[in-house]
């Protein structure tokens, strides 16, 4: 019998994470990413391939960040993106391996390739700034250039006209803008696309190679945030055409096999950054413009959390081989699952179970769906789906040897009554070696978006703190996704009430459970979770400890430091801030800093223009001034990704800290 033991935060570095599957024209192979942490405590990602029994070959070997596998529509060779020559440039391989080409050799590098249908060309972003010229952006930088570059940028004084001037993602913005290009393979040399200021999104070809279909911004993009528009671009006549009418949100675009439609994702704003996503269908005969299946009261898109993943995305809507349905990944009370969407109305649930779907890609007949998932037992997997016979194939288990040594927490689900009686959805995971009749402290879990769902995936961190001893329990309280519009919609403009009351009335709920004990409590969540965290413990003295990460928690300032602040106090509260100051007083945690008596850590990154630092220091230094029980750690070069791709030293250290602040405290 093998003995298994707990987890622990340094395990991160033996983890493996799967990322964009992407299925052969043939179906009987899919490349994929493997991201792992090498010995200097970095990460490396590299091709892999696995066929349809699961034997999996390796396609390239560095020690750096090869990604975006995309087949050739033979099938013989894959463009993918790499930093190998220092820049984000594309690269080629033979499905066989050898020795990887290097494609593009541009100034600003180059990423999401897509081949034209015949294979003689690829579509791909490169950035641009108004000031480069052609012949620069034409070769390369050095490793010279490159380091010239960034001591110039420190010493460069920054000079602001924008209203949106920074991006957690990307720190201070520059004036470089994503523009699309095509290379021919038989001369090698680019052609730019697009030529004016604004960013355009990864492109697709018509069936007949002469068109491409992507989205962009719209004119003034900062005062209209969340909105684009999907243009296509004729490449023998240069006609640029827009499809789609102003107001939308509209991203990737793909085409109908016969070239007459045009699919996207996408919303008319209605209810602003809590709107459900559709898929719409242009009729490119006519110009009508239709969404699918708009009875059913479900979103389209994966809105599930984990803390383990590693890059990649859910892609466009994708059409069956007869232009008649639609395939989409949709998510729903907790998980995301793959549907089939007729023309004609109908709905079909394809992929589905208690997992989250992050990414698929189908096969040039539509036959088979290549798809990763994650459970709460799998941190990441490759499996394939054959729409013919309805089978289902796991192609990977890349983290078998590491789960074979491991005891995990199964999460149990349950349902209670929230404000108003609604029924909101939960979970809660036993401490490791739990045993009947003995009583356990509890770890309330607050997720961030507020538009995100806890879903049935992998998360390090709530093993962790059951490996610790702790139960953890974790809901969807209204304004998650998953439960339908009325649902998401409710907590705009009601931030810290009927959500709070929904958070409360699942921890006692959880009391109901005799192994809890409700002098134990704990409770800790991030961004928004974070900002619930802070108005918890300013309302109710019920928890002993708490840790609140990247979190906010005084709106006033927020509006002026975020990088998404400027509009979010109209798409979230409602109000407006320049006039609405009280309101947004009311609702920060800030105004409520006497109530504060819980010891509270506070996790925050140095770089995160998202909750930026400011919120963390203002509660800190008014906790500190009031004696209360408080500790500040600041996490350097981070930004408000640090506990899903941050560094991953920082990521174990951030993980210790909260475990070790609750066992200090409760």
């Amino acid at each position: 019998m093998v003995i298994k033991r707990k987890i622990t935060a340094e395990d991160l570095y033996k983890m493996k994470f799967v990322s964009e599957p992407q299925i052969s024209p043939a179906g009987n192979e899919v490349a994929f990413v493997l991201t792992t942490i090498n010995e200097k405590k970095e990460y490396q990602s590299q091709i892999w391939l696995v066929n349809e029994k699961g034997r999996s070959i390796q396609l390239t070997a560095t020690d750096k960040v090869d990604s975006g596998p995309c087949w050739s529509p033979k099938g013989d060779q894959i463009a993918f993106v790499s930093n190998r020559s220092g820049e984000k440039q594309i690269w080629l391989i033979n499905r066989y391996g050898g020795e990887a080409k290097q494609l593009t050799h541009l100034y600003h590098g180059a990423y999401d390739p897509v081949w034209s249908p015949d294979g003689k060309r690829i579509a791909f972003l490169s950035n641009v700034s108004p000031d480069d010229e052609h012949e620069k952006l034409l070769k390369e930088k050095t490793e010279k250039e490159r380091n010239k570059e960034e001591e110039e940028k420190s010493k460069k004084v920054k000079v602001i006209n924008n209203l949106r001037y920074k991006s957690d993602d990307l720190g201070f913005l520059d004036d470089k803008k994503s523009q699309v290009w095509i290379l021919d393979l038989a001369s090698g040399q680019p052609i730019r696309i697009t030529n004016d200021d604004r960013h355009y999104s990864k492109p697709a070809w018509s069936p007949d190679g002469k068109k491409l279909v992507l989205s962009c911004e719209v004119d003034e993009p900062e005062y209209h945030p969340g909105e684009s528009q999907i243009l296509i671009i004729d490449l023998e006549t240069w006609e640029i055409k827009k499809i789609i009418p102003e107001g939308f949100a509209a991203s990737s675009p793909t085409w109908s096999p016969d070239g007459t439609k045009i699919a996207f994702f996408g919303h008319r704003m209605e209810y602003k950054g809590a709107t459900l996503n559709r898929i719409w269908i242009v009729n490119l005969d006519d110009g009508t413009i239709n969404a699918l299946a708009e009875d059913k009261d479900f979103g389209i898109g994966d809105y599930c959390m984990s803390d383990l993943r590693a890059g990649g995305s859910i892609p466009g809507p994708q059409w069956s081989f007869d232009g008649q349905s639609i395939f989409a990944v949709v998510s729903e009370r907790g998980s995301s699952g793959i549907y089939r969407f007729g023309l004609d109305g109908s709905v079909e649930k394809v992929i589905v179970g208690e997992r989250q779907i992050f990414g698929f890609s189908m096969d040039v007949d539509k036959q088979k769906i290549a798809f990763a998932y994650t459970t709460p037992l799998i941190p990441g997997d490759v499996a394939l789906f054959d729409l013919v016979n309805g089978n289902e194939t796991r192609l990977t288990d890349v983290n078998r040897e590491l789960l074979n040594e491991l005891e995990l927490s199964s999460p149990e689900e349950f349902t209670f009554a929230g404000a108003d009686g609604w029924e909101i959805q939960g979970w809660v995971m036993k401490p490791i070696g739990f045993e009947e009749g003995k009583t356990y402290p509890l770890i309330l879990e607050v997720h961030g978006g507020p538009h995100t769902m806890y879903s049935n995936s992998f998360f390090h961190e709530f093993q962790l703190l059951a490996a610790h001893g702790y139960g953890v329990v974790y809901c969807n309280p209204r304004g998650s996704q998953g439960y339908g519009q009325k649902f998401v919609d409710a907590v705009r403009g009601d931030y810290g009430g009927k959500d709070y009351q929904d958070l409360m009335a699942c921890v006692d709920y959880a009391l109901q459970w005799d192994w809890v004990d409700e002098n134990r409590l704990g409770v800790t969540g991030g961004s928004y979770g974070g900002f619930m965290t802070n108005w918890i413990i300013s309302h109710t003295d019920r928890f002993k400890a708490a840790v609140t990460q990247r979190s906010i928690s005084n709106w006033n300032s927020f509006v002026g430091v975020s990088d998404i602040g400027y509009f979010f106090a109209d798409w979230e509260h409602k109000v407006k801030f320049i006039k609405d100051r009280e309101e947004l007083s009311r609702i920060s945690p800030i105004t409520y800093v006497e109530n504060i008596k819980t010891p509270l850590l506070i996790i925050h990154s140095e770089n995160d223009y998202r909750c930026p630092l400011e919120q963390a220091e203002q509660l800190f230094i008014c906790l500190k001034f009031l004696r209360r029980t408080v500790r500040l750690s600041i996490f350097p070069g981070s930004n408000h990704n640090l506990s899903r791709n941050g560094k991953p030293e920082l990521r174990v250290e951030r993980l210790n800290q909260i475990v070790g602040w609750f066992n200090q405290y409760i």
